[in-house]
């Protein structure tokens, strides 16, 4: 990575501050003060491998820095390290969804916060790559760039209905992968011809269309869910004759049926996928998308404190953000102790052989 400061103030090296920093918010720190507090209770030990010619750097320095850096250099890094330490497997869901980093926005400044894009590989449970959104756009220009930059032969992209775009659509194919994507009235022809479609095979016994269903049934802290799955395969060319989609090759409703509290309520999807006569996979995808929320966001916010976080300046919201998810990952990756994330960061800053052994997985 380049080096944003001018060379006669520099009194730290620059792999110096981005390794305390790394090591620091594995171990929980949400702060500049806190990396700094980090560095200095952990000099010791820090001082084993790092050369710290100078001491620890103050808060001060470790803003200044991280507000400069040059976060599509530190992305590109985040990639490359990814690809070194995990090959996605084939078959594979990834899920892209945004996330908004709330303590970004500043009103003195009359900044908005910024929202970043993931991509999360659900099976294996790691964050692939993250875009932010520009200034003034939304996730569907986002969204591409970041698909731009994955390596995704083989797997299964998941997407909410604001990337039913059918550039999103074009990228997700030229790389070899499939999609489920959901549907809603954003897309209005669409939308109400794959309701047609759906409403008619019903009401007909699907006569003329190849259909398979599926179902499951949940039941958690006194909520019960039944839902029910249909996939109708073979449709391009009655809802797609000029193929300004690529790859339509089914459309998809879920029926969720839902009983909590005595009350029973019922809420109906519809998606578009590349997927051809494989209704558990169409199922699979649309309960794994959920895991970017679960999974990620969740953690991000209880274990990582993302949304209270107060780092607003510059591009250093943006770089912390990647610093959180290089932590998820090596935290995510890490089996042996079967406690959650949290606790984990609780034992990586108690225990520096445990830590020791987290950093070995990068």
């Amino acid at each position: 990575m380049s080096d944003p400061r001018i060379d006669r103030t520099k009194r730290h090296k620059l792999i110096d501050i981005l390794t305390i920093a790394i090591i620091a918010v594995i171990c929980g720190a949400d702060s500049w003060v806190a990396i700094e507090l980090y560095g200095c209770t952990k000099y010791e030990w820090l001082k084993t491998f790092l050369e710290l010619a100078n001491g620890i750097p103050s808060h001060d320095t470790f803003a200044r820095v991280f507000a400069q850096l040059n976060p599509q250099q530190f992305q590109e890094c985040f990639l490359l390290w990814m690809r070194s330490i995990q090959k996605i497997t084939s078959g594979e869901i990834v899920a892209i969804d945004g996330k908004t980093l709330c303590g970004s926005k500043d009103k003195a400044s009359s900044q908005s916060a910024i929202e970043i894009v993931s991509a999360w590989a659900t099976k294996n449970r790691l964050v692939l790559g993250q875009v932010k959104v520009h200034d003034k756009s939304n996730e569907i220009t986002a969204i591409p760039e970041l698909l731009k930059v994955l390596e995704l032969s083989g797997c299964l992209v998941t997407i909410d209905a604001i990337g039913c775009q059918k550039e999103i659509v074009k990228l997700i194919t030229q790389q070899d992968a499939d999609y489920v994507i959901t549907l809603k009235k954003n897309q209005g022809n669409l939308y109400d011809q794959v309701e047609k479609l759906i409403s008619e095979g019903i009401r007909t016994g699907f006569q003329g269309l190849e259909q398979s269903t599926y179902k499951t049934e949940e039941s958690r802290y006194g909520r019960q869910e039944i839902r029910h799955y249909l996939m109708l395969s073979n449709i391009g060319e009655k809802l797609d004759p000029d193929s300004v989609w690529a790859k339509l090759n089914s459309v998809g409703m879920v029926e969720s049926v839902r009983q909590l509290d005595g009350k029973t309520t019922v809420e109906t999807r519809y998606f578009i996928s590349s997927l051809e006569k494989n209704v558990e996979k169409f199922a699979l995808s649309v309960r794994s998308h959920w895991g970017i929320e679960n999974s990620l966001h969740w953690v991000l916010d209880v274990a990582f404190n993302e949304d209270d976080c107060r780092i607003r300046k510059d591009n250093a919201p943006q770089n912390f953000a990647i610093l959180r998810h290089i932590a998820v990952n090596l935290l995510g990756k890490e089996k042996r102790v079967k406690v959650g994330v949290k606790n984990k960061q609780f034992l990586a800053a108690m225990d520096n052989q445990y830590l020791a052994r987290l950093l070995s997985l990068a």
